[in-house]
């Protein structure tokens, strides 16, 4: 018999989160109280926001329905490990609508999980590997757990960091907001040593470590973390505009571009063209190009056009194909 009210209602809580109806006698012999401490208990339950539904019968049932607000969850052991390794995978890389959340979520489930079931998520983390699609870089979740934490807890943040040029530097920053991309990670932060605010690649930092030290958070310049970021990028990448020709038609290609690539149109014959901008190296776009596995032609610019000649000799040199050395030199057309 549970003596202890509270560590009773946690125990019936349990019982009343499985997809079931329960006998009032079934909930009685399982707690090992009266049916009357039964009831009043599921007043309780009912008192902290939790909808238990009764039904009428010789025995009478309760189960736990839908309400108008998500009242906390009691977990087992195994369930608690699913959803941390599940929450781990849709935090570590950045998918569009769920990325945040799980970062989140991830955070506060982490604070409360015992040191046992934290390395059995991490053994489980260790052994597996998603299969992603999109360009962004996969992003340790204890990284973004850490962050998310400081950012919730007003703590300054200190790690490592690692530029685009490849200069290593430490950094102790004022963290304000973790934003997705869709395909990467970013932090907004004020940069202590800087007097500054600044824009870091989560996919760049490591050796995160939360302070203790707590802060007041500043004022944006912006307001808006998002905004923030979109004008540091614009103001970081040299963006140039793009035109490229496809011989499928749009509805057929538009199931291979990521929609940062944009929508392409039919070009009147039957094809497809694509219009855009983009800051990434037109290496990267040229290689993403190829890899949509249909024939296309460059119009614009004109080094996405040398580039994709360039990459279309060299593969051609590396396959052995006939005629790579005339490819080489120029002379062929755009791919």
């Amino acid at each position: 018999m549970t003596t202890d009210t509270p560590a009773r209602l946690l125990q019936l809580l349990s019982l009343l989160q499985t997809p079931r109806e329960w006998p009032g006698g079934e909930l009685s012999q399982r707690l090992g109280v009266s049916r009357r401490t039964v009831r009043r208990d599921i007043d309780r339950l009912r008192e902290l926001g939790y909808p238990v539904q009764a039904s009428k019968g010789a025995d009478g049932g309760y189960r736990l329905v839908a309400g108008k607000a998500m009242p906390p969850l009691v977990l087992d052991d195994e369930e608690a490990v699913a959803i941390a390794v599940g929450l781990r995978a849709g935090a570590g890389h950045a998918v569009e609508g769920v990325d945040e959340a799980s970062v989140r979520a991830l955070a506060k489930l982490e604070q409360v999980l015992p040191a046992r079931l934290r390395r059995r998520v991490a053994t489980l983390q260790a052994a597996t590997m998603p299969l992603t699609s999109g360009d962004g870089a996969s992003i340790a979740p204890e990284t973004l757990t850490v962050m998310a934490s400081t950012v919730a807890g007003h703590e300054r943040l200190r790690f490592a960091y690692r530029a685009k040029d490849g200069t290593e530097s430490r950094r102790l920053t004022e963290p304000y907001r973790l934003v997705s991309t869709g395909r990467r990670w970013y932090l907004v932060a004020y940069d202590v040593d800087r007097a500054d605010w600044r824009t870091f690649r989560v996919d760049r930092v490591s050796e995160p470590f939360a302070t203790g030290a707590r802060f007041t958070p500043r004022e944006l310049p912006t307001g808006d973390a998002a905004e923030y970021l979109r004008r540091s990028l614009q103001w970081q990448a040299h963006e140039y505009e793009f035109d490229v020709t496809f011989e499928e038609p749009p509805e057929a290609l538009a199931a291979r571009l990521p929609a940062w690539m944009g929508r392409p149109v039919t070009d009147g014959a039957g094809g497809s063209r694509l219009r855009g901008s983009t800051g990434d190296p037109v290496e990267w776009l040229a290689v993403r190009l190829a890899m949509l596995g249909c024939e296309f032609s460059v119009r614009e610019p004109g080094e996405l056009v040398e580039c994709v000649r360039g990459l279309g000799a060299r593969l051609g040199r590396a396959g052995g194909a006939e005629g790579a050395g005339a490819q080489a030199g120029g002379d062929t057309p755009p791919a």
